[in-house]
């Protein structure tokens, strides 16, 4: 289809073809470049910051002793996981508003309300920070399995040799889920221009399609409201 001249209720195989018209318009057009660098550097932040956190939250949770305390706190972190994308932006809109918690808080110390959703300086921090979020526990449940995985005499051994907690953790636990991170990692990155094209709509306006409109949304507003 995007090698055709294609209307939406046409059959798969009707319209003429064209070749690579539409990807040389895309190519052409003057926010193209802007288009690719929104997209790649809200992939590369995300992969980033969000990526290695879930590692070091992995190994802080292995760490606590307290079982009662570990499981809430873990219930905690996968509860965002769960929430829809809409209910999350709301929840952003609802703290960071002008009359929200963050600014009210600001207030106080006689800082004037920031704008978080008009000022485009804030929208990769508010896309990323909402991703670390809402996927941190629910992405370090595999590196929980993985450190579960690994042979408890290895600390044994270490413990008699007087190797101490952070010791155990550097010298045994990282390097035996490295396998694990670097598949990870590959994954990440093969996805890493993927986008969440709903966050993205519902976070971003005119003000800010500087740093914030991607392929996705371009894509919608040219094929659907144009």
């Amino acid at each position: 289809i995007a090698f055709k001249d294609y209307s939406i209720g046409q059959s798969f195989f009707a319209g003429k073809w064209i070749g690579l018209r539409h990807f040389v318009s895309f190519v052409n057009d003057p926010y193209f470049f802007r288009l690719m660098k929104n997209t790649f550097l809200l992939g590369f932040y995300d992969l980033l910051w969000g990526f290695p956190l879930p590692i070091i939250f992995a190994l802080l949770l292995n760490e606590m002793k307290a079982n009662k305390f570990k499981g809430a706190v873990q219930t905690i972190s996968y509860l965002p996981y769960f929430i829809s994308t809409v209910i999350i932006v709301g929840m952003m809109f609802s703290i960071l508003s002008i009359d929200g918690v963050v600014n009210t808080f600001l207030s106080n110390f006689g800082i004037k309300p920031v704008l978080f959703f008009s000022e485009p300086g804030w929208f990769r921090t508010l896309y990323v920070a909402s991703g670390i979020w809402q996927g941190l526990g629910w992405n370090s449940i595999i590196y929980l399995a993985a450190i579960s995985g690994i042979n408890p005499e290895l600390y044994e051994s270490a413990k008699i040799d007087g190797a101490s907690r952070f010791r155990q953790a550097v010298s045994i636990t990282v390097p035996c889920i490295i396998p694990t991170i670097s598949i990870l990692l590959i994954m990440k990155i093969g996805s890493v221009l993927n986008i969440s094209f709903e966050k993205v709509y519902l976070l971003y306006s005119p003000s800010t399609y500087e740093t914030a409109d991607i392929i996705g949304t371009y894509v919608y507003r040219r094929g659907f409201l144009s």
